[in-house]
């Protein structure tokens, strides 16, 4: 084990779930987001399509790092696979309506990004709360 390996392991061990929970999202809202704006502006989806394709690479990456990782659960993907996918598409549901329904209610002119840009941000906002809530009590619960 390299030296880096050593102190990345010791400094997580000490970390909370939602810290894990957080490094893995950054990962995966990565992957996901770019995907989503490649999509949205390069390839021409809508917002919809967009959202759903992005969030949803994003969620395989997620499933397989905070089973692992953020709650080092046993749980079979048999079991959590369903669970997770359902807190996945609820969490993706209501987080993207309620940031488009905000942002077409509060952009104006005046804000250096478009609607549909701010209620992605928005957007990603209320879902990495509501998901991290939903794993953590509902997929790997202990």
């Amino acid at each position: 084990m390299t030296h880096l390996n050593l102190i990345l392991e010791n400094c997580l061990k000490r970390t909370n779930s939602f810290t894990r929970f957080l490094l893995v999202g950054v990962l995966n809202t990565l992957v996901g987001l770019s995907l989503i704006f490649i999509l949205l502006n390069l390839a021409g989806f809508n917002y919809w399509a967009a959202t759903f394709i992005g969030n949803g690479t994003g969620a395989i990456v997620s499933f397989l790092l905070n089973r692992a990782f953020t709650f080092q659960s046993g749980v079979s993907f048999k079991k959590g696979g369903p669970l997770f996918f359902m807190v996945i598409i609820s969490c993706y549901f209501s987080s993207y309506a309620i940031s488009e329904w905000i942002s077409s209610n509060i952009h104006s002119q005046m804000l250096p990004i478009s609607q549909q840009h701010l209620a992605v941000a928005l957007g990603t906002c209320i879902y990495t709360v509501s998901n991290f809530t939903g794993q953590k009590f509902i997929v790997f619960s202990k």
